[in-house]
């Protein structure tokens, strides 16, 4: 049986994570930013016996991570997904941009998985897994324009964490990035490619196999490398 904390746990993929996760045994922690509003996984956690536990925690607050984190007791932690995140504004506009939704975005997606890792870190260990969410918007290859703030954002991601990846090498700690495909979430809508049980199966198994060899990669959901 193993930890596992998972950012984002309230609907889409991180909510199947956290249903598959606990499915084979794991124990589960499940961070949310409203824990009222999260009904399904409220559902989950009842049934849980005690399994699979609800920890209200906002990405974008410092305070509201450390307090998060410090309310799933001190238990080592052997797999941390972050998948919180937000779309931004979509369409490009050089003349009025919306400074506040770029800041949030910035705070989510880019200091977010780094305050939640770094919340987590006494508790992580050699053999640790950290697998962060980053998309095919933030690497150099996307031939698209349009969401900057997302895009912007997950790029920063992948290097920020191929550095950090660098820097927990020594002590044994794999770090990696992993895009989950188009997949039919709130984000993604109806007509995407895959389900969240699709992703969710296919990233369990990913990270699975995650190795320290492989540490500070990028993989698409299924297993492929992904191109930076």
């Amino acid at each position: 049986m193993a930890n596992v904390a998972i950012t984002g746990a309230g609907r889409g993929i991180g909510l199947e994570l956290a249903r598959q996760h606990f499915d084979r045994g794991d124990r589960v922690f499940a961070l949310v930013r409203n824990p009222e509003s999260a009904r399904a996984l409220q559902d989950l956690a009842a049934g849980a016996g005690g399994r699979l536990s609800v920890h209200a925690m906002d990405v974008a607050s410092n305070a509201s991570v450390a307090s998060g984190a410090a309310d799933t007791g001190e238990a080592a932690i052997d797999l941390l997904y972050n998948v919180a995140g937000v779309s931004g504004r979509t369409e490009p506009q050089l003349d009025g941009i919306d400074w506040d939704d770029f800041d949030q975005a910035i705070e989510i997606m880019l200091k977010g998985p780094l305050r939640v890792l770094s919340a987590f870190l006494p508790r992580l260990g050699a053999g640790s897994k950290v697998i962060n969410f980053s998309s095919q918007l933030g690497a150099s290859t996307w031939p698209y324009g349009g969401y900057w703030p997302y895009a912007a954002t997950k790029a920063g991601l992948n290097r920020l964490m191929r550095s950090v990846a660098f820097d927990l090498r020594e002590r044994g700690i794999v770090v990696g990035l992993v895009h989950p495909g188009y997949v039919q979430t709130d984000m993604g809508g109806p007509g995407a490619d895959i389900t969240p049980q699709e992703s969710a199966a296919s990233i369990v198994r990913l990270a699975d196999g995650w190795t320290l060899e492989e540490t500070g990669e990028f993989y698409k959901w299924n297993g492929e490398k992904h191109a930076w």
